[in-house]
């Protein structure tokens, strides 16, 4: 199967080519556990997950590494601030964020590194650069040169001078350069701190994502994905380092970036006060409809965050189930070639989701006039999107004014008036819940209900 991917640093869609026909290999960038994660965040968990999902049908082996960062200025502070240990707000984060991406169906990754755990890993490759005549040491500082890698700026397309002027760029008089970005920093007493050549530190942001990737993917691997925001600096400064050290022409030969998360047409973060935590956001909506609207939108378009749209997420999740249950038990088809061709071909063409749901919708519609292979291909097509499993979906809605043990109690006692052919019986207790509310599905393996 062809997969089209958008290659941010070559600026087009490219027929997607593995480096080893055997074994797809691929990065994403994960989060910095300082606070819960928002919508924004939680859209290129969403989108990447997808993309894994792909892969793994098409290829005999993926390996998806994404990772943690739990050592960042940004920990340091939310710790103080809330009169916490730096371990224990990580440890609160990292639970915090599992639970989230739990309740929006994203899969685990293959490993899920945790940088503090590769500081050594680090070091060596801040050792390597340095060696190389890449980075250098200034201060209890180690920075990165930039004016000695020629054709620094290729991700983000933008001159040196642009960049600088386009970035909130720290000047330091041991700099040699504006642009020069830290590989190694001292630390304040009290903070996190690690033994190093160049005294008690911590290391940079970027490297910490380059030594992880080196790790477990290789010194060059197929995709790295993330937001578009990380373009620069932090994937162009990943380039940098991972290459130079390396000796290599590539870092990853695809780099994938998603769309921003808008609330009203403005970037939804946390510097704004703008952003939705996903916490909040299930608070009031289940996340598997947070997760089908998430991919209503063209992974490379804005995606502006409504409850609205969630709700009307769970309104086609709806249908889309009802559809589902037409299946009748049939185990879902798990080769791609055997799948629905305008899904694969909509899911194939660089993560066309909008075009996948619509033809998910269609099926569903075929479905309900009577046809059982739509129904298959309904239940099949949606796995790779991880919609639809949900064996509970329609009885876990709350329905006021009954409990769910009358409700089951109910229906027993509608069994056995049928059983003795009682129907008039049968046909009241319908109507009684009915009224209040729940609707009775009749079907091969039983009666089941659903909120009307």
């Amino acid at each position: 199967m062809e997969i089209k991917l958008y290659n941010t640093l070559t600026r087009k869609k490219e027929i997607f080519q593995a480096l080893d026909d055997g074994h797809v290999r691929i990065y994403a960038c994960g989060p910095t556990v300082y606070d819960k994660i928002h919508i924004g965040n939680a859209r290129p968990l969403v989108v990447f997950d997808v993309l894994v999902n792909l892969l793994r049908a098409t290829y005999p082996k993926v390996t998806y590494v994404r990772n943690i960062t739990d050592v960042d200025d940004k920990i340091n502070a939310r710790a103080a601030e809330r009169g916490v240990s730096i371990n224990a707000l990580c440890g609160e984060t990292i639970n915090q964020f599992h639970q989230d991406t739990n309740a929006l169906l994203v899969s685990a990754p293959d490993k899920e590194p945790r940088a503090t755990q590769h500081i050594a890993q680090m070091i060596a490759m801040i050792g390597q650069l340095i060696d190389k005549g890449f980075a250098y040491e200034a201060e209890g500082h180690v920075l990165f040169s930039v004016a000695n890698m020629q054709d620094y700026g290729a991700l983000s397309g933008r001159s040196l001078d642009e960049m600088i002027a386009g970035a909130r760029v720290e000047v330091a008089p041991y700099k040699r350069d504006a642009a020069d970005f830290v590989l190694w920093k001292p630390s304040q007493e009290g903070l996190p701190s690690w033994d190093s050549p160049w005294g008690a530190g911590r290391p940079g942001w970027h490297i910490e994502c380059s030594a992880m990737a080196a790790e477990y993917l290789g010194e060059e691997f197929d995709i790295h994905a993330g937001g578009l925001d990380l373009i620069f600096p932090h994937h162009e400064n990943e380039i940098a380092q991972s290459r130079c050290a390396h000796d290599t022409n590539h870092m990853a030969r695809y780099w994938l970036h998603n769309g921003y998360v808008t609330v009203d047409g403005e970037k939804m973060s946390k510097s704004l006060g703008n952003f939705t935590t996903v916490a909040k956001a299930l608070s009031t909506h289940r996340g598997e409809a947070i997760r089908l609207a998430l991919l209503s939108s063209h992974y490379r378009a804005p995606f502006d965050f409504s409850d609205k749209l969630v709700k009307g997420a769970q309104i086609i999740l709806d249908k889309l189930y009802r559809a589902a249950a037409l299946n009748e038990a049939k185990q879902p088809l798990s080769e791609p070639d055997k799948l629905d061709a305008v899904f694969m071909a909509a899911l194939s063409d660089d993560l066309n989701t909008p075009l996948a749901l619509t033809r998910l919708q269609a099926l569903a519609s075929e479905a309900n006039k009577g046809s059982r292979e739509a129904a298959l291909q309904l239940v099949s097509c949606a796995k790779y999107l991880n919609l639809l499993e949900d064996k509970n979906w329609f009885k876990s809605d709350d329905v006021e004014g009954i409990e769910r043990s009358e409700i089951e109690a109910l229906i027993e006692a509608r069994n056995a008036a049928r059983a003795a052919r009682d129907f008039a019986q049968a046909d009241a207790i319908r109507d009684k819940l009915a009224a209040k509310g729940v609707r009775l599905l009749d079907g091969p393996d039983g009666t089941s209900w659903e909120k009307s």
